[in-house]
């Protein structure tokens, strides 16, 4: 019976290489040091197998990649250091079992070989993700296989899930592993760093930090998400991952470093479990389920009508018809809608009408809601699990009204630009759109119409619908 022998999250700058740092490793020798130490725990511990967790392999928005050739390589050649090379032979016994329970899980992952990534234009190859963690373990220790997996934008209870398909998939093995979770804090520490700063970034890092050392999983899920995406951080998803794995298990953390000096947050943990009765999974989707619930139940009749329309096909496989409890200007008044979907406050979809095409706003909201949700072809149709985590929004337009550019303002109005069959939309107050020459420039590129044609402008106003506590 197989084992995990040890849970640690490790970052993975390329500075803290010496052959790329060339000195400036120096500048976090704390982080080095503590990479060092995990290096000499693993060491003491020989495991079988290293699972490695990683933001920057082949990324899929809608399946975590496992890689599953015989082996992998990879060097730091893009980070001027050719000389850091690594080549792994892969568990693929381990890599499939996962895949089955990933399976019954219904958590959907895909084994990533050459064929399938090059047809993503993307190389079979170590990324830097997990050649940096993988650098200080080697220095110690050498004699492992390797599962590499790369996190995809799935939800939270997924990823989490993952982690305890991979937990099963050890125990019923032969081999012992160590676990990492490959990724680093908030990368908006300072104006020097990789991203402009942010007061979010250090409180993410102070929380999410405090929240692992007291071992409270359903705290670190409960993070504030406009406070996630604020932070910029790449390691979130492989924590997730990582505390699915010690699902069942009281949690305590050891930070044995952390650095802001580069303007990135870099965390060393090590995990030390204890096996109790808790069933943290369910108190994960309770506690999902409780606010999905709340958030309905506080929205305004025009969300809530585009979201039970999105969930009544789920079930049905059709459009709903128009409730006859809607109010009155839902049933008689005729306009054009957007409905718009996100996830983890990105654009999931996003599908409308400038002018009516149906006899009711309640209509057209049904309508746009399920072309935003399955049709829009910018985005892979929406998954039923996706329903917990996407915000839901409705714009509905006024009648359009032709207007110069002298009298648009991008935080009141919506503009239209039309060049003969071509047409370019933007809705108003969006975020990034502070001016009128951003928001025509933007709209134009939409229509596919030169700035310097003699196009028209209308512009428009709506009246925006959203659900509370979404990241907007």
């Amino acid at each position: 019976m197989g084992k995990i022998l040890g849970y640690y999250l490790m970052p993975h700058p390329p500075i803290i290489v010496p052959e790329v740092g060339k000195g400036e490793e120096k500048k976090i020798e704390k982080t080095f040091k503590a990479c060092m130490e995990i290096g000499e725990e693993v060491k003491k511990v020989a495991p079988d197998t290293v699972i490695i967790i990683t933001p920057h392999g082949p990324m899929f928005n809608d399946a975590v990649a496992l890689l599953a050739e015989d082996s992998i390589e990879g060097d730091l050649s893009k980070f001027r250091a050719t000389g850091v090379e690594m080549k792994f032979k892969i568990d693929l016994e381990l890599v499939n079992s996962i895949i089955s329970y990933a399976t019954e899980y219904k958590v959907a992952v895909v084994p990533a070989n050459t064929q399938l990534l090059e047809s993503f234009q993307r190389k079979y190859e170590l990324d830097h993700g997990a050649i940096v963690p993988l650098y200080f373990l080697t220095k110690k220790y050498k004699q492992f296989k390797l599962v590499h997996i790369t996190y995809g934008m799935l939800s939270d209870i997924e990823l989490y899930k993952l982690g305890m398909a991979i937990r099963q998939s050890v125990e019923v093995g032969n081999h012992n592993v160590v676990l990492i979770a490959s990724g680093d804090l908030s990368h908006r520490l300072k104006d020097e760093g990789p991203y402009s700063y942010s007061s979010y970034g250090k409180e993410f890092d102070e929380k999410l930090l405090g929240l692992l050392s007291n071992g409270n999983v359903t705290g670190v899920f409960e993070l504030d998400r406009k406070l996630i995406r604020e932070a910029g951080e790449c390691g979130l998803r492989s924590i997730y991952i990582m505390l699915g794995s010690m699902n069942g298990y009281e949690i305590k953390g050891e930070v044995l470093s952390y650095e802001g000096t580069l303007g990135v947050g870099y965390g060393v943990m090590k995990f030390n479990i204890t096996k109790c009765q808790r069933d943290t999974l369910r108190e994960l989707l309770d506690l999902k389920n409780k606010k999905y619930s709340e958030r309905v139940e506080s929205s305004d009749t025009y969300v809530r009508l585009a979201r039970k329309s999105i969930v009544y096909y789920f079930l049905n496989g059709k459009a709903m018809e128009v409730p006859d409890n809607l109010p009155e200007e839902m049933k008689k008044i005729k306009r054009g809608a957007f409905v718009s979907i996100k996830k983890h406050g990105e654009l999931r979809g996003c599908i409308g009408t400038i002018y009516p095409v149906t006899s009711s706003i309640g209509e057209e909201i049904i309508k746009n809601s399920l072309a935003a949700a399955f049709d829009d072809p910018r985005f892979s149709p929406l998954r039923e699990s996706e329903l917990l985590d996407i915000d839901i929004s409705v714009d509905v337009l006024t009648a359009p009204e032709k207007t110069s550019k002298k009298e648009l303002d991008p935080k009141r109005y919506g503009v239209i630009v039309s060049m003969g069959s071509r047409r370019g939309l933007l809705l108003p107050d969006l975020e990034g759109v502070d001016t009128v020459e951003r928001q025509l420039f933007i709209a134009l590129r939409k229509g596919n119409i030169s700035p310097t044609e003699d196009y028209t402008i209308e512009r428009f106003e709506v009246m925006r619908h959203k659900e509370e506590g979404s990241y907007e």
